[in-house]
């Protein structure tokens, strides 16, 4: 997954949409191997918790925004993904969901009894399944924002960032944003950042932290209260997030994307140059900001440490 480092991580630093528009024919969906990390994550999630992670609001139609997404994914993923219009089939999976939700499994699996994708998409209501393959076969999350209301009416978030997607649902965009620190961009860019992402165009934007959750599913359910209780500085988390939108025809909604990944935080700042450039930008963050990420605690010791990597020791 393609993380942008000089983009977003900036000084000073500032809460903001950061949205660029997508280069010609980059990717906004990832195919993940079969028995990934993210694959085993999303599968336990989905097998355990699904409720949380597959979430419509009543009456809401998904079907435009879901063909939308299966035929993006066709065209862009041939090899990982394919949809004649009734059946999409995961390759990389070997198995395939009609649009009634009717489970085939063409191939054994290449990981565990070979079943597992079958057997977890069994699970789930038959209005769901399509997603759920959705979601097993790419890195990436996904949730409709519809334009028109400016809610988001549908999620399929199996790997939320300390964040409830069961609670962000049929909520107003400015509104699942008035909890965010520091937010006063981000609240007055909302509705011209509906115009936007709801377009016919393209757009992507990078998000990160630095945390002490080594795993990519960190809903606040799961995750405990007591932060930084038993992680040092040095061996603290780097996780991103590249969000991209997918426009749906004939509708004002897009499609938004999500895709987490978590590295060892001295793993993601090969140079000097990095560590510096993120000692600024940690070193501008409000209180507010260092207290919604849960860095309050950390951030004397954590700027010491990004110092001495800065100076290359």
């Amino acid at each position: 997954m393609s993380f942008d480092f000089d983009a977003a991580v900036t000084a000073p630093f500032r809460m903001q949409p950061g949205l660029r528009r997508l280069a010609p024919g980059a990717a906004q969906l990832t195919p993940l191997a079969p028995g990934s990390r993210h694959q085993r994550e999303k599968l336990a999630v989905l097998s355990a918790f699904w409720p949380q992670a597959l979430c419509a609001v009543a009456g809401f139609d998904a079907t435009p925004a879901l063909h939308a997404l299966v035929a993006h994914a066709a065209a862009e993923q041939p090899q990982a993904w394919s949809w004649d219009g009734t059946t999409a089939a995961a390759h990389t999976l070997g198995v395939a969901v009609d649009a009634a939700g009717t489970i085939d499994q063409r191939a054994g699996g290449a990981f565990g009894l070979g079943d597992e994708i079958a057997r977890c998409l069994q699970g789930l209501p038959a209005s769901w399944r399509l997603p759920g393959l959705l979601s097993l076969t790419f890195a990436e999350d996904f949730a409709v924002v519809d334009g028109s209301t400016g809610c988001i009416p549908w999620l399929a978030v199996t790997l939320p960032s300390h964040w409830a997607p069961e609670a962000k649902l049929g909520r107003h965009f400015a509104e699942v944003h008035a909890m965010v620190a520091d937010n006063a961009l981000l609240l007055t860019a909302t509705a011209g950042l509906l115009r936007v992402i709801t377009s016919t165009e393209r757009w992507e934007r990078f998000v990160w932290n630095v945390t002490d959750q080594p795993r990519l599913h960190a809903h606040p359910a799961r995750v405990g209260a007591q932060r930084w209780q038993h992680t040092a500085v040095g061996q603290a988390w780097w996780r991103t997030e590249r969000q991209t939108f997918i426009p749906v025809p004939g509708q004002q909604q897009a499609l938004f994307t999500i895709a987490v990944d978590v590295h060892r935080l001295a793993d993601a700042l090969p140079t000097p140059q990095h560590a510096g450039r993120l000692h600024a930008a940690l070193a501008t963050m409000s209180p507010a900001v260092l207290d919604y990420r849960h860095l309050t605690g950390v951030r004397d010791a954590l700027l010491a440490w990004l110092a001495k990597r800065a100076e290359g020791t």
